[in-house]
């Protein structure tokens, strides 16, 4: 590349090749179950652009992204408008880069891409554990009539995990059959997400796990940008202390996921979804071991 020009197509920090990378990024631009307000789908490219408000150094972790080999590979290309070839194109890549011997963050888009990307990891890793943190169960069997949405997605989640693998946090907007059917089937912590995640650090030592996290887990006066804001959610500063939780433990892979950049014209919202994916990597890939994780 030649001298004098600087590259602002990337993701902070996040200079190496694929081949040397051991974490990578893509950016994942589908909304199209969106069932309140659309638009998560310029997420990914608005993130990446917030992310030069931001230093590549985290303070809480003493980690700087730059000292990490880090690629960010862009945005996957999807035919908009169909859903089923969609998820399988995102399921493809996934197996791809998991094929390769990378761990990945994924910056959506809606939530349910987080169903192809953990079909591709709980083929590789069948022991995997799923931690999400979220304003909505997502538990509903069907939206509308379709049993692929934004709003199924964790119920379709958890039928591909080993029973008791879910752990939900920070829900704090479900229908009562959703709520019952979490009590019944796996681990749910309603409004609250540091407190019961450090508790269940002890439960997660030796597993793999996938961490996927809707930005409306927080309260909307920090994160105006989503497509289905829910009043009293926590704080900015708690779900960025909240990822420490993830020190030492073997992430293999994480999404976030319905930043919604038309909502927010102050853009704070991307920088703060910029800011949960340096802190989540600072945390999370600055101690990842090296020998690929915990297989069952």
């Amino acid at each position: 590349m030649p001298e004098g020009f600087t590259r602002q197509d990337r993701f902070l920090g996040m200079e190496a090749t694929y081949a040397e990378a051991e974490w990578v990024l893509m950016g994942v631009p589908f909304d199209t179950t969106a069932s309140f307000q659309p638009g998560s789908r310029f997420g990914p490219p608005r993130i990446r652009e917030a992310s030069f408000a931001l230093e590549t150094y985290s303070l809480a972790a003493a980690c700087d992204l730059t000292e990490l080999s880090l690629c960010d590979l862009g945005d996957l290309e999807l035919p908009f408008g169909n859903v089923a070839k969609s998820l399988d194109r995102i399921r493809q890549a996934a197996e791809g880069l998991l094929a390769d011997g990378k761990r990945f963050v994924a910056v959506g888009g809606e939530h349910l891409i987080t169903l192809p990307l953990v079909q591709a990891v709980v083929a590789r890793y069948p022991d995997l554990v799923v931690v999400h943190w979220d304003a909505h169960a997502d538990l509903r069997d069907q939206y509308l009539g379709e049993t692929l949405s934004h709003a199924t997605v964790l119920r379709r989640v958890a039928e591909t995990l080993r029973a008791g693998h879910l752990y939900q946090f920070g829900i704090r907007s479900a229908t009562r059959e959703e709520v019952d059917w979490a009590c019944r089937h796996h681990h749910f912590f309603p409004h609250e997400v540091r407190r019961p995640l450090e508790a269940c650090r002890p439960e997660w030592q030796g597993r793999p796990l996938y961490v996927t996290i809707d930005v409306d887990v927080i309260d909307p006066a920090f994160m105006p940008g989503t497509g289905t804001p829910e009043p009293g959610g926590i704080t900015a500063q708690e779900a960025l202390a909240a990822l420490a939780s993830f020190r030492g433990l073997d992430v293999v892979a994480l999404d976030v996921v319905e930043t919604m950049p038309a909502h927010d014209l102050s853009q704070r919202s991307s920088i703060l979804a910029a800011k949960l994916v340096r802190e989540a990597l600072a945390w999370i890939a600055g101690g990842t071991p090296k020998e690929g994780g915990a297989r069952g």
